[in-house]
């Protein structure tokens, strides 16, 4: 067992250190500017001992009794050949998962096996080349690592009684290596972090310990308060509600954030509400908003509708984004309230709100809506009916590895708007065509060599965009609906910052009945969008959503979850806290898409904290609810939540720019 486990050590670690100096050499570009390769040598040296000595404990403790005999030898062999090919097999994905995450394998890893269909066709289709050469390097490699640690390596017998006593104690004091640091905090992954780039603070890691750090992050409903410090509650309470401009009273002391809004517009009777949610479309491919020239059918659109040009994703992930845009919930370092135990039922999403108005709420998905838990979530929560690829009445034509094509899903939400009568409706149409392994049907497009990247589907994404609003302005439902299409995240979300900015900048669009046609360059995070459609469509009512109702204010500040980061952005200073270290501030231009660290601002600082901190204490302490109908249909009439004067759109005459100003 002894044998065993130094050959399992010494070939583990010549794996993990070659694999650092590949990924190096391959991130140069990122690395050198960081602090080049010492520091991700030496803490990823730190990470190795201590989480093999975790791996080797128990097999070289008891080897000094055990170690002569055969079977426990045998045993002891499958053990490390089992590690051996974890590690082999993570290390082996990296390079493709740093591609598309820009990061180590991580609980996206875990996360996606729950879905093996899809992901097992989104891997056939798009990345056979790398499927190859992968299942080559690890049956290679494990082919060498189960001829190395052999059954069959037994150690020599202790003859003197004593040796196997001292042995193990020796044994002991050296597995303290495993603890990694004599400091209060057992050594963990942001002791090795050492750079502003979030993705060359990983590199120290291996991707079997990023995973293994990620499971064990997942099975705890990890709090905000244990990553990023505390803070006492009143202040927590008084600094969050301040900065939605919540001045009153509270409605209920068990529930801070629970406020009366009181809608902008009046119509005759409250108007439909569709939200089109665009997968990964991120501004980077859109025109109007800078970015590469993909998007024909959204920039005219543009000129046609409220234009939130500076509109920022809470988080990197599908989940994340239709937690903020379907119940305005702050993100958290722990996963979306999609997928969490203690939200599947009576939490707050504005289906379940404008269910109390009588609107019959449906979300329309052309993959299968079991994936991320969204079936689950939306059902227990305000959702009347959840309709996915399975239950199209409209037969797709396309189908790919994620499920029908964004021009089927238009199909679907077309057809089912058709046949709604005189009750009100909410909808929610989710895309999926803008996703590797990036495909879409034949003839739509002028598509540029290769026909499978993410630049053609986003030019099909926007194809199926403009096929539908061309459609929706002849349907007898446009003039009474209010539209949104928004992105759930960017593409790839990366670059060598610890929150990079740009890549969480979306398209958002409102259209339709009653809406302004301005461009807006107010700072928009995704949690301001449910307030502003409820004010847009007249609903007034009593929720718990902090995002503001841009009719009526602009916060000018963006909250952005990037892995174990949390990034808030107020005007042009962005404060980022990390697990265990002082908080760091920025300075964003926005023109040039750069950060430049500056002095911290104490009062920012407690902001951007209070702000982490709230949604983990309203999850645990489940205060994040839909009220009892009887307060939505009370007076207005609220101290401390009295209308403000409604905002006027006013155009101003600059040659790129309109603006809301509040008469």
């Amino acid at each position: 067992m002894r044998r065993l486990s130094w050959r399992f050590f010494a070939a583990t670690m010549v794996l993990l250190t070659l694999s650092r100096l590949g990924l190096s050499v391959w991130l140069w570009s990122r690395v050198q500017p960081a602090g080049g390769l010492w520091p991700i040598l030496f803490g990823g040296w730190r990470i190795d001992l201590s989480f093999l000595a975790m791996i080797c404990a128990f097999p070289i403790l008891l080897s000094p009794w055990l170690g002569h005999l055969a079977w426990p030898t045998r045993i002891t062999a499958w053990w490390y050949r089992v590690w051996w090919l974890l590690f082999v097999l993570l290390e082996v994905s990296t390079p493709q998962f740093i591609l598309e995450y820009d990061t180590r394998p991580n609980r996206l890893y875990i996360e996606y096996l729950t879905s093996p269909r899809e992901v097992s066709a989104m891997l056939w289709h798009g990345y056979k080349g790398v499927l190859f050469f992968g299942v080559i390097a690890l049956g290679l490699l494990g082919w060498w690592g189960f001829r190395w640690l052999r059954t069959s390596l037994v150690d020599a017998r202790m003859k003197l009684a004593w040796r196997p006593v001292v042995t193990a104690v020796a044994f002991a004091v050296l597995l303290l290596v495993g603890r990694g640091t004599l400091e209060h905090r057992p050594l963990n992954a942001s002791m090795v972090a050492f750079s502003d780039d979030s993705m060359v603070n990983t590199l120290p890691l291996n991707s079997l310990y990023n995973v293994a750090n990620a499971i064990r992050g997942m099975s705890n409903e990890r709090s905000a308060a244990t990553v990023y410090g505390k803070m006492p509650e009143p202040e927590m309470q008084h600094i969050v509600r301040e900065a939605a401009g919540f001045t009153g009273p509270m409605l209920d002391p068990k529930y801070p954030s629970m406020h009366r809004q009181q809608a902008s517009a009046k119509p005759a009777k409250p108007l439909n509400l569709v939200i089109i949610m665009e997968e990964s479309l991120g501004a980077q491919f859109i025109g109007t908003l800078g970015g590469q020239q993909l998007s024909p059918q959204f920039d005219a659109l543009s000129k046609q509708g409220w234009l939130l040009a500076r509109t920022y994703a809470t988080g990197t992930r599908s989940v994340r984004g239709l937690e903020a845009v379907n119940t305005g919930f702050l993100p958290t370092p722990a996963e979306a309230v999609l997928k969490l135990p203690r939200s599947q039922h009576g939490f707050f999403t504005i289906a379940g709100l404008l269910g109390e108005f009588g609107y019959h709420s449906r979300f329309i998905y052309g993959g299968e809506a079991h994936f991320d838990n969204m079936k689950s979530f939306f059902l227990g929560n305000g959702f009347d009916e959840v309709i996915d690829q399975p239950k199209f009445q409209v037969k797709p034509g396309f189908t790919g590895s994620w499920g029908a094509s964004d021009e089927d899903m238009f199909n679907e939400l077309h057809h089912r708007l058709m046949q709604d009568g005189d009750k009100p409706n909410f909808t929610l149409a989710f895309s999926v065509s803008n996703h590797t392994p990036w495909e879409y049907p034949a003839g739509r497009i002028k598509a540029t060599e290769p026909a499978a990247s993410v630049q053609n589907t986003v030019r099909y994404a926007d194809w199926a965009i403009g096929q539908f609003f061309e459609r929706a302005k002849k349907s007898p439902y446009w003039n009474h609906t209010v539209f949104l299409i928004v992105a759930d995240h960017d593409a790839r979300v990366f670059g060598a910052s610890l929150v990079p900015v740009r890549h969480f900048h979306i398209p958002a669009l409102i259209l339709g009945a009653g809406v302004p046609v301005q461009r807006d360059e107010h700072i928009v995070s995704q949690i301001d969008l449910a307030p502003t459609l409820l004010s847009l469509i007249g609903i007034s009512s009593v929720h718990p959503m902090l995002g503001a109702d841009l009719t009526r204010r602009y916060p000018d500040r963006a909250i952005m979850q990037y892995g174990d980061n949390y990034g808030y952005l107020k005007y042009d200073q962005l404060v980022v806290l990390q697990p265990h270290q002082s908080a760091k501030q920025f300075h964003y231009d926005v023109g040039t898409e750069t950060l430049t660290p500056v002095p911290l601002d104490p009062t920012l600082d407690k902001l951007a904290l209070a702000h982490a901190l709230w949604p983990s204490w309203a999850y645990f302490n489940q205060r994040y609810v839909l009220p009892p109908a009887s307060e939505q249909h009370a007076a207005p009439a609220t101290a401390g939540s009295a209308a403000k004067p409604a905002v006027v759109p006013i155009k101003v005459n600059t040659p790129d720019c309109c603006v809301t100003r509040q008469l």
